[in-house]
């Protein structure tokens, strides 16, 4: 069966839903598309550095976009300007990253597919990387979920009631980073934000509670999928955009849903 491509594609699909899902939840809550952003864009310097020195792609890529994110969540941590900040950090990581790539031989014919995403050249082994990192993912959040959705309603509250509210974005912070090493393959560093928030801000409409909005929003994630494969097969557009179009799609049609 995984000799099949289109299979391929739709389980690496579907192992970045059930994680961008309820992680996006947290990215709209707490308000971190900036963030998001310079963790993924990050992964760009990652890739060139896996090229440069022959390792993994998921492992450069995660050791780059963990160290961006413990930097920027540290920095923010200490009261700087968030905006400012991750402006900064998220534009100037980008920019590292392509002039890395352009010293790296052989990258630049192959740099398209890691920041728009190739997720139908996806092989045994990078489904193995990704439903690895998606479930360890997943396993993070639901055995913190209390403690980050408390931190994140109200941190004065959660350090009231005992929690160390800079242990939960720490977690976070590993967490996104763990979902952008999974998704440099299927959607590409420009677009793995766009699959944390699109998704979870369309499960605002039909949501009550944090609970609600996570599983509604990876079944989102993964409607986009599905939908998104679809029309590239039908269309030949390009398959991570087309993910995120599909995605977008479902979050007009609720926000039309909800204005009626």
């Amino acid at each position: 069966m995984l000799d099949d491509f289109l299979v391929r594609a739709v389980l690496a699909g579907l192992g970045l839903a059930i994680a961008a899902g309820p992680l996006g939840c947290f990215v709209v809550w707490r308000r971190m598309a900036y963030f998001g952003d310079s963790t993924a864009h990050a992964a760009i310097l990652g890739v060139a550095l896996s090229f440069a020195f022959g390792v993994s792609i998921y492992a450069g890529t995660l050791a780059v976009a963990l160290a961006m994110a413990l930097l920027v969540s540290a920095l923010v941590g200490r009261g700087h300007a968030m905006d400012t900040l991750l402006g900064v950090a998220a534009h100037s990581a980008l920019a590292l990253g392509l002039v890395a790539a352009s010293f790296v031989p052989g990258l630049r014919v192959d740099l398209t597919a890691f920041l728009f995403g190739d997720i139908l050249a996806v092989g045994r082994a990078d489904l193995a990387w990704i439903w690895g990192g998606a479930l360890l993912v997943l396993g993070l959040l639901i055995w913190r979920w209390q403690r980050l959705v408390s931190a994140t309603v109200n941190e004065e509250l959660a350090m009231a009631a005992g929690i160390d509210t800079r242990l939960e974005r720490l977690i976070l912070a590993v967490a996104l980073a763990l979902v952008v090493a999974v998704a440099i393959r299927i959607v590409g560093a420009l677009l793995i934000s766009a699959m944390l928030i699109v998704p979870a801000a369309a499960a605002r409409t039909w949501s009550r509670t944090p609970e609600q909005m996570a599983m509604i929003a990876t079944g989102v994630a993964a409607l986009s999928v599905a939908a998104g494969l679809w029309s590239s097969l039908r269309l030949d557009s390009p398959a991570g955009p087309s993910i995120v179009v599909a995605a977008a799609g479902v979050f007009a049609f609720g926000a039309i849903f909800r204005k009626g």
